[in-house]
């Protein structure tokens, strides 16, 4: 059984498709602010084709923040890169389809796409210092974003980037105006970055490791404010990242990828005390806890891998306590599993294959 929706139904605000992917419309019947099908991408090399992503679908409702989550080489930054369209030849989107607020988008061209970024998608990488030049102040860069993407004048695009700064928590922003990036933090700096993606109230924000290179208590001062100002102006969010507390503090629905497909999406609180799929389940025993003594922290067995060497069927079974023949030979599609999807044959309605290690684990006492 799928839950992909089918070529037959790619509508982008249909209930169908809407619930192929872990999230229904509300009352209103809102269409996804991002609707992703079928993203496959590949990267053509002399000896063969190595696909990166493979048949990707989900949804981001307005004002909903989406965890993507795996370890690296899942394909998390690359999904993220392919919804703005900075995949680095000769990769290419080979398969699929991209809406933004039932726009599709994956098809124009770069000319095209060019005014979208900033306008209607904003973008917070993982190191500030990429995304604001050294030699221009922070009102300058606010102020030309803002110019560039609404009919403000001088003036008011002034008053609107000391706005922004005040609501990104920026302390005394007339005077910090004219301050260069390196007269400010790393936490400071992501506020400004924060607020170059939100400038030109964009309906969509690919957050990118946003806070990896902060220290902790920064950290969540950024995912608050985060948060905060996306459920205010109702920007979608696609949070792209490693880290389990960030997605269990920031987000309201988690999507975990691995080997560059997606085998367990669902709300964040069902996901996180509830996993279904195995490589879920190991994701968070690796998490250590404050109510049990451990003697050693809890390992996935194996690697993510290579692009040149994902198995056939499930892509996780070399790695899977509960892998069996048809997991090895049949690769499983989202299907529901609790209160989540699941790409796995132990939630296979039909018949279910039976889990194999039931036992506690033993590093737990």
């Amino acid at each position: 059984m799928s839950s992909t929706p089918s070529s037959d139904n790619r509508s982008p605000g249909g209930q169908q498709a809407a619930a192929a992917v872990g999230h229904k419309p509300d009352a209103a019947g809102q269409e996804p602010v991002l609707s992703v099908r079928h993203l496959r991408v590949e990267f053509p090399t002399r000896h063969a084709t190595l696909v990166a992503l493979d048949d990707v679908s989900f949804d981001i409702a307005p004002g909903e923040v989406l965890g993507v989550v795996g370890e690296s080489g899942a394909g998390k930054s690359m999904t993220g890169n392919a919804v703005i369209q900075l995949i680095e030849p000769p990769g290419r989107i080979a398969a699929g389809e991209i809406h933004l607020a039932g726009r599709r988008i994956d098809n124009l061209a770069e000319d095209d796409f060019v005014p979208l970024r900033g306008r209607h998608i904003g973008m917070i990488f993982q190191d500030p210092l990429t995304s604001l030049n050294p030699l221009f102040s922070v009102g300058d860069q606010l102020i030309e974003t803002i110019r560039t993407h609404l009919p403000l004048n001088e003036k008011q695009a002034r008053e609107r980037a000391l706005e922004l700064l005040r609501e990104v928590g920026i302390p005394a922003p007339e005077a910090r105006l004219n301050s260069y990036p390196h007269q400010f933090s790393g936490g400071m700096r992501q506020r400004v970055v924060i607020a170059l993606a939100l400038a030109a109230e964009p309906e969509l924000i690919v957050a990118d490791e946003p806070t990896t290179a902060l220290d902790v208590s920064v950290q969540a001062q950024i995912l608050a404010l985060l948060k905060r100002l996306c459920a205010e102006h109702g920007t979608a969010v696609m949070l792209v990242t490693h880290d389990m507390g960030v997605i269990a503090e920031t987000a309201d629905r988690v999507a975990v990828m691995y080997a560059g497909r997606l085998i367990e999406i669902g709300p964040v609180d069902e996901v996180i005390r509830h996993p279904q799929h195995p490589y879920t389940e190991g994701l968070m025993a690796s998490i250590p806890g404050i109510e049990k003594s451990l003697d050693r922290l809890y390992q996935i067995e194996g690697a993510m891998p290579r692009l040149a060497a994902i198995p056939s069927g499930c892509a996780f079974n070399p790695r899977c306590p509960h892998a069996q023949q048809r997991c090895r030979s049949e690769r499983p599609e989202l299907m529901p599993a609790g209160g989540s999807q699941a790409a796995c044959w132990l939630h296979d309605p039909a018949n279910p294959l039976p889990r194999l290690d039931q036992k506690e684990n033993a590093h737990v006492r």
